[in-house]
Formats: C-alpha cells, sequence, structure tokens
C-alpha cells in the first residue's frame, strides 16, 4: 500500500479515532459507529478508506461486520518516521 494513500487515512481525526479504539481488540462496524455523532454511512465510509490504505482488516461473522487493526502497516510507517528523523542507536 502506497505512503500517501495511508497517510490521506490518518490525516482524518474520526479514522485516527476509530484507529484507537481497535487498538484493544476487534469491534463490530455497530460498535464502532456508538462512539460517534455522525451517520453510520459516514463511519462506513472511513472504514473504507482505511480499509483501502490497509490499516484495518474486516471479517463477515453472520450480519455483522468486524474491524480490526492491521498493525503491520503501522509499523511500517512508525520505521519510515524514526528513519525520516534520523534516529540510530548512537544517539
Amino acid at each position: 500500500m502506497g505512503l500517501q494513500q495511508t497517510m490521506k487515512a490518518l490525516a482524518d481525526p474520526i479514522r485516527r479515532e476509530i484507529l484507537s479504539m481497535l487498538k484493544n481488540g476487534r469491534m463490530s462496524a455497530g460498535e464502532i459507529t456508538d462512539h460517534f455523532s455522525v451517520t453510520g454511512a459516514s463511519i462506513s465510509r472511513h472504514l473504507s478508506v482505511l480499509k483501502e490504505a490497509d490499516l484495518v482488516r474486516d471479517t463477515r461473522e453472520g450480519q455483522f461486520i468486524f474491524y480490526e487493526l492491521n498493525a503491520s502497516v503501522l509499523e511500517e510507517i512508525m520505521l519510515w518516521v524514526t528513519q525520516l528523523r534520523g534516529e540510530n542507536d548512537n544517539d
């Protein structure tokens, strides 16, 4: 996944909040929607952007879709930021 798409997904405060919520474990779309004062359609779009950026994974179980954090993409971003800052073991 491209860094530009990932950064775009992270630019929105609602999407960042969704990621923060998912760090505690998977949640259904309904559970996520309940935390916000925006429409379910809006949250669905935010989840789609996060999924397209590979920041979350989804799993359908019956009538429900559960979302979970894809930490590997976040680890790649952290590594890139660390390299950008020029941090190394000699500091």
